[in-house]
Parts: C-alpha cells; structure tokens; sequence
C-alpha cells in the first residue's frame, strides 16, 4: 500500500469513516473505525495530514490526533459538500474531506482548546435558559389570555402576568391558578440561572483584558465583550476587518454575474427574521451576530447620550436617511470591524470628530 499523505476522516457517533490518499491524491485506503480504534489507527501511521469536517466533537478529535504528530485541519461543512461526487454516505463524505483539504485555497477552522471550549459553553446555556424563559413567558400570556387577562409582551413585564396570578381577585378559576404557578416556579428558576451566569460573565470580563478594551466601543458591555473574546477566531485568521465582519454574517449575499452587482440582503436576523431566511444565507457566527445587533440597536435607542450618535457623525447622517433596521446592521458592521482591529493592534476605542 502506499504511503498515505492526506486523509479524511467523517465522524459519526460510534463508527467513523477514514479515507487515506497518496501523494498524487489517489485513495489508498478506505476504513471504518469504532470510537475507540481511532487513536489506534493514526498513531500507526506516519505523520500526515488529516482533514476533519467541522462539526460536534471535531474539536476534540482535531487536538487527540494531533497529539499522535499529524496535521489535523478542520473544513467547514459547506465546503466540503462541493466535493462529494455522489450519493452521500459516511464513506463519500471521508474522501471528500480528504479531497478538500488538498485545495490549495481551501479555509480551514482553527482548533479550539479545552478552555476556550469551557468558557463557549457558558454562551450556549445562557442563550438556550433565555429561550426557555421566553418560551415560559409567552405561555404564560396565552394561557391568561384564555381568561381575559392580557399583559404587555416583554420579559420586562413578566412581574404582571405573575401579579395577576397571584391576585386572588384576579377572576382565575383556583385550579387554573395552581397549574400557573408551576410555570411561573420553572420561569423564576430560569431567571435565577441567568443571573447566576450574568454575574460569571461580568467577573470574566473585568478580568480579561481584551474584554475590557473592548467595551470602550458604545454598544458593547460585559455580555458581548466577554464573548467576542471567547467565540471569536484569532485575528491572523482574517486579512482584515471587513473579512471579520464577512465571517460574522454582516456583509450582504452576494449572486453577481458579467461585471453586474447584485447584492442580497444581509444574514441580519434577530429572532423570527432568522426562520423566515433560506437555508443557504444563514451564515455566520449567528451568536456574535445577533448580540452586535443588539448592541447597535442600544446605540441607536440611546443616540442622545453618544457622541457618534450626534449630527454630522456617520451614524447621525445614516438615521436620518435610512431605514432603521438598515442603520442597526449597518453599525453592527461597524462596530466588528473596530473589534476586530481592537483586537489585532491593540489599544481602546476612541471616538470620531464631528463634521462641523
């Protein structure tokens, strides 16, 4: 057999699919792997490079093989998926990992350590505990509006849907009110268990020192700033701030042809915006994404209190002649790109002149 240079390897739960190729590129060994025959394996071969697409667990996978000595490069999925020939199957997806990582322009994913990985996780729980609280609040407004009991919409005004089923002159029926309460018992844990994680996050973020130069940019506080500083790639990883900005999903979706501009809209999408978009434009770092939005729109609520908020800055000239939602991911653009050359060159945010 000859010697494998580039192999491939599709993760599943229990059995993997490995793919081997030559230096020509030509398939040399084809193997399925239980989970525990994979470090075996590669550990018997020579050092070489192994693509993995970048999915659940390639992390993992991407630093136990490269402590055996091999290359591990890890592809995004949808640029993998052009190389599959035909008739997907675990083994078809092997061989066409390992055929793009021979693509001299191909993008690759960087590993990410245990502890980045640790502090991801505090992200994804939170965001998981407010869509549940969410999901608690609105069933708590529907099933009130069954009795005539109608609230304003807003975590903000949860206290009132949980006053009037504390009212006992409310007009609840007495059992209906004892199965709320359940829900308001599961909405008031959930609220306790995000503030438990806000406090973490808030304590990271004065400890980390790209986190407290990143919150000198307004609209960026502890929550977006400590994220940032975990989700976000090294700053090598991009040429420069509008490429960041591109990779967050900010810039719009490009279909131009014969020297034509055709721009689409951009992967914006607070909430209900993101189901109503095709599968194909929701690209991005949709975590990072939605919370620059949030902070450009706290920019633009609070335009009174911020100085680039002012007439005669480029964001005053943009909301008097565009459309809201426009300016919003606009400014989040924006701000990626001050974060990403915040983070590449160092140094804190200072605020632009105002055009007299």
């Amino acid at each position: 057999m000859s010697e494998i240079i580039t192999a491939g390897l599709d993760l599943g739960k229990n059995v993997f699919q490995a793919h081997g190729a030559d230096a020509a590129g030509q398939p040399v060994l084809r193997k399925k792997l239980r989970r525990g025959q994979v470090p075996a394996f590669f550990s018997g071969l020579q050092p070489c490079v192994v693509a993995i697409e970048a999915c659940g667990g390639a992390h993992f996978w991407g630093r136990e093989i490269s402590k055996l000595g091999c290359d591990v490069r890890l592809i995004p999925p949808a640029y993998v998926i052009p190389f599959v020939k035909r008739q997907k199957n675990d083994a078809a997806d092997a061989e066409a990992t390992c055929e793009a990582a021979l693509c001299p322009a191909m993008r690759f994913v960087p590993i990410k350590s245990e502890e980045t990985q640790r502090a991801a996780m505090v992200f994804r729980v939170r965001e998981l505990l407010i869509r549940q609280r969410t999901q608690a609040i609105n069933a708590l407004r529907g099933l009130l509006s069954e009795f005539g009991q109608v609230a304003p919409q807003g975590a903000a005004n949860a206290s009132k849907l949980i006053a009037i089923v504390d009212d006992p002159e409310s007009g609840l029926p007495a059992d209906a009110a004892s199965t709320l309460k359940v829900l308001i018992t599961a909405l008031t844990k959930l609220e306790a268990e995000i503030v438990k994680l806000d406090a973490g996050i808030a304590r990271r973020a004065k400890e980390n020192d790209v986190a407290r130069r990143l919150m000198t940019v307004p609209g960026i506080g502890p929550l977006i700033a400590t994220a940032i500083a975990t989700l976000a790639p090294p700053p090598e990883t991009s040429r420069k701030a509008r490429d960041f900005a591109a990779w967050l999903g900010l810039t719009p979706r490009q279909h131009s042809t014969g020297g034509k501009q055709r721009l689409g809209a951009a992967t914006t999408l607070p909430g209900h915006c993101v189901s109503q978009c095709p599968a194909g434009q929701r690209m991005g770092e949709r975590s990072l994404r939605r919370l620059l939005i949030i902070g450009a729109n706290s920019v633009i609520i609070k335009r009174h209190v911020h100085a680039e908020a002012k007439p005669g800055t480029w964001l005053g000239g943009m909301l008097s002649r565009k459309p809201p939602m426009l300016v919003r991911v606009a400014l989040a653009n924006k701000m990626a790109r001050i974060v990403w050359a915040l983070i590449a060159r160092g140094g804190v945010y200072q605020s632009p002149a105002t055009v007299a």
